[in-house]
């Protein structure tokens, strides 16, 4: 039985890579004609942003099941997790909408009378942006980005659990950001460490200088050839006033590896060894994939699985660094709290982690400190 599972398991994920990958959500935000420089007006493009995604998710309802296949570009979907999915974004829209239209007496630009779910989806089906508006210029880039971030989402849902991926909890051990407060983001960053004098070194040095903190997600592996190569006194200096979550010894999917679990207990030793100061007990599995019987393992561990909810998608091909920056801008706008997933190993952070400070710096935000986030278990 467990052969055939990891059979069926093995085939839809080369089914699923072998399908034409849609193309991704990204967005130019110099559409939007405001800069986001107070609360309100960060209000004001969080409610636009909430408003176009709920239109979208709207119309993709209409599709039945072979409809939704197609458009996704798959042989077949998981229609019970895509609608469980669905329905938990209708909740943390209508939530997130209702945390930006607390500003509506300051700035009443998209702003409706929406008292729950039922009225978003009322003002959703009939929202529109017209072309005389101020905000014309970005209102079809607007749609374009949330069709395709919604395709994006619906396609993991389709696929899971045959394939696990940030998109759903298998318990409430696990994390996403959910969890944070409105306004409030933490920074994290995948796949490290680099070469010594790399993209690791100059975005945590660039951290320090702005007196903030992330969560590095370290490969066990990584972090010996760079101890080995330089010292333990060179990897704590590397790491000093950040977080250090693990990966695993290698980068690669931890649900079907047979050895999942060494690669998790020597990376933690690993991490624990070298950077006991630094250290905290989380757990990122590589693509968002873990298998669903994981729980019980990682709570004998006292460890947390760590998953993201932006995602930047700085290693993707199709992406810039300019469009990793504004994707991710665009997201905190829609989703108003959560986990940022960088990789601190390519370039493309260098540019859009100091881009997104500076465009949210006097937005109302705030970013979670690394350590706050691993001690609120």
């Amino acid at each position: 039985m467990r052969i055939a599972f990891i059979f069926v398991a093995a085939l839809l994920s080369v089914l699923a890579q072998a399908a034409p990958q849609p193309p991704v959500a990204t967005i130019d935000r110099s559409t939007w004609p405001e800069q986001l420089n107070t609360p309100a007006l960060f209000d004001v493009a969080s409610r636009a942003e909430i408003l176009t995604f709920s239109r979208a998710l709207l119309a993709s309802e209409a599709l039945d099941e072979a409809g939704l296949a197609t458009r996704l570009g798959l042989k077949q979907v998981n229609l019970v997790s895509v609608n469980q999915l669905r329905q938990r974004l209708w909740q943390r829209l209508w939530q997130n909408f209702d945390f930006a239209q607390q500003s509506c007496g300051q700035d009443a630009s998209f702003c409706y009378a929406i008292e729950d779910v039922p009225g978003l989806r009322e003002q959703a089906g009939k929202f529109e942006v017209g072309a005389d508006s101020f905000y014309a210029h970005w209102a079809e880039p607007a749609r374009t980005f949330h069709e395709r971030y919604l395709d994006e989402q619906l396609r993991k849902a389709a696929l899971f659990p045959q394939i696990a991926s940030e998109v759903e909890r298998y318990s409430d051990l696990e994390r996403n950001g959910d969890e944070l407060n409105d306004r409030l983001f933490l920074l994290t960053f995948d796949g490290g460490p680099g070469p010594v004098g790399g993209y690791t070194d100059a975005l945590a040095h660039y951290l320090r200088r702005q007196k903030m903190s992330a969560t590095f997600f370290v490969l066990g592996n990584s972090v010996q050839q760079r101890r080995d190569r330089t010292s333990v006194g060179d990897l704590r200096t590397l790491y000093e006033g950040q977080c250090v979550g693990v990966q695993g010894w290698q980068y690669r999917s931890h649900s079907q590896w047979r050895d999942w679990q060494d690669s998790v207990l020597r990376s933690v030793a690993q991490v624990q060894g070298d950077l006991p100061d630094n250290f905290v007990p989380l757990f990122r599995p590589p693509y968002g994939q873990r298998g669903a019987d994981s729980q019980a393992f990682f709570s004998s561990q006292q460890l947390q699985v760590a998953l993201w909810d932006i995602d930047a998608l700085d290693t993707n091909s199709q992406v810039t660094a300019e469009q990793s920056g504004q994707r991710v801008l665009t997201l905190m706008l829609l989703w108003r709290r959560g986990v940022i997933a960088f990789h601190d190993t390519q370039a493309k952070a260098q540019t859009a982690v100091p881009w997104l400070m500076q465009q949210t710096a006097q937005s109302g935000i705030g970013w979670e400190d690394c350590e706050d986030f691993a001690e609120s278990r």
